[in-house]
């Protein structure tokens, strides 16, 4: 039942983003060269030229999806998901006809409506994505369209099972029963030994998975689920009985015959990304160099009429893979012996009014965007810690070494959520781990827009 209703989802989701984003090519064409360019005799507003190029970017774009898995089931994924993969899509498909445009010179075909056509066809294919998400959950809340499922055990890693299924009905699954000890899972039916019911379980037409959930001492049973799932053809998961520490980003590697669990595989761990974040990086601090020059003009004044030392404040800092690198800033302090060590705090005696000025609208951190363009530090990514503090923090706060396996930023999640200055250290620690974790270019853009609009200035007093 569950896979037919998918197949026929399926169908209707191709069709509908075939006709999203054929209407937004028409549309985005039409707006640009009549309501914008009042040039009514282009050859792109021609009907064989329209239909052309809408069939085939609707044609591209539902290819794309395909390999994106953007219209596997999405019980378990959430909508950043949605977001990555049609914004990846379209952007790869509307760059490819813009280059396709101008290798056969069809100067006639605008630019311009291509970019409004990536931009409508995204915002509309993932509105319709919503939607569906939205339609789903609570048609699924209310027992409709559900995954049945077997849990095979009755330890904590089940009851951990059971509490998350019950606690989000949304998602559209409902345990059948569990196959473990009697009475030990509360109102769920328990259906049995495995040795007794085992086969006997599987063989039921409704089932959708088997998910084992067993402890420690019961992995000798695994062998036989296993080999009773496959012979049965059920869709089988294992919770490890390691669950707990296991994060989110764990990555399975082969190496011969032996499988390896990489436990803090990150997104910026694959080239491809590390590059796009890299010239993210490059072009973006190159540019607000340049719009930012008067400022620093400004703050190199202030800072040699405020207190007698240098305009730059060199500090060493711990960077990616604990390396060591002098960080860039204008000066706000006097120069003092505590520099190296001393903890800033809001109402610093050491700090010059200037320095409180510049501190307080974020000034003092523009030469940092030195720092990005050398490779130390990166726009967007954990704040750098001094060696002295690293020490400590590494024995006192969990996971907090796991900040430095990417490049320390400028600004970051940390900070955008109120993580500045003289906070938690355990507050930074988690949200640099999740950013980490979840990193994609629109994170970035969404933090850079963030800090623009309300992470410049903070709470430190002017005195």
């Amino acid at each position: 039942m569950i896979k037919r209703w998918q197949r026929v989802l399926n169908q209707i989701n191709r069709l509908i983003d075939f006709v999203i984003v054929g209407a937004s090519y028409y549309g985005a064409t039409y707006f640009w060269l009549l309501v914008v360019r009042h040039d009514p005799s282009n050859i792109a507003l021609q009907p064989k030229n329209l239909f052309i190029f809408a069939l085939i970017f609707a044609v591209a774009s539902i290819f794309g999806y395909q390999l994106a898995k953007l219209y596997d089931s999405v019980r378990g994924k959430s909508f950043n998901f949605d977001i990555k993969w049609v914004l990846f899509v379209n952007a790869v498909i509307v760059l490819g006809g813009g280059a396709l445009l101008y290798l056969f010179r069809l100067i006639d075909f605008s630019r311009a409506a291509l970019a409004l056509f990536y931009l409508l066809s995204s915002v509309l294919v993932l509105v319709k994505r919503l939607l569906v998400r939205v339609v789903l959950s609570r048609y699924r809340a209310k027992g409709y369209n559900l995954k049945h499922v077997v849990l095979v055990g009755s330890g904590a890693l089940a009851q951990k099972y059971k509490n998350t299924i019950l606690s989000a009905p949304q998602f559209g699954y409902t345990i059948d029963g569990y196959i473990g000890k009697p009475d030990s899972m509360g109102q769920l039916p328990c259906l049995g030994e495995w040795a007794a019911v085992g086969t006997k379980v599987l063989s039921n037409i409704g089932l959708d998975e088997v998910v084992v959930a067993l402890e420690l001492e019961q992995t000798a049973l695994l062998p036989q689920i296993i080999a009773a799932t496959e012979k049965y053809g059920t869709k089988l998961s294992i919770i490890p009985y390691y669950n707990d520490y296991i994060p989110s980003s764990t990555t399975v590697q082969t190496l011969g015959d032996c499988k390896l669990l990489s436990l803090r595989t990150t997104p910026l761990d694959f080239p491809g990304n590390a590059l796009v974040k890299r010239l993210f990086d490059i072009v973006t601090s190159l540019i607000l160099i340049v719009i930012t020059s008067p400022i620093m003009l400004f703050a190199v004044i202030g800072t040699l009429l405020s207190s007698p030392g240098p305009i730059i404040f060199q500090q060493t800092r711990v960077g990616k893979n604990k390396r060591l690198f002098q960080m860039y800033k204008f000066r706000s302090m006097r120069v003092n012996a505590e520099e190296n060590t001393g903890w800033t705090k809001t109402d610093d005696p050491r700090k010059t009014r200037f320095g409180s000025l510049m501190r307080k609208t974020s000034i003092d951190e523009l030469p940092q965007f030195f720092n990005v363009l050398k490779g130390d530090m990166s726009l967007i990514g954990p704040r750098p810690e001094v060696p002295h503090y690293v020490e400590q923090f590494q024995e006192t706060v969990p996971l907090y070494m796991l900040k430095h396996l990417v490049r320390p930023g400028i600004t970051g999640w940390a900070q955008v959520n109120g993580y500045r200055g003289d906070t938690s250290i355990e507050g930074r620690v988690k949200h640099d781990i999740w950013y980490i974790e979840h990193w994609s270019l629109w994170l970035d853009l969404r933090i850079c827009l963030k800090t623009i609009f309300g992470g410049i200035i903070n709470q430190e007093e002017v005195k």
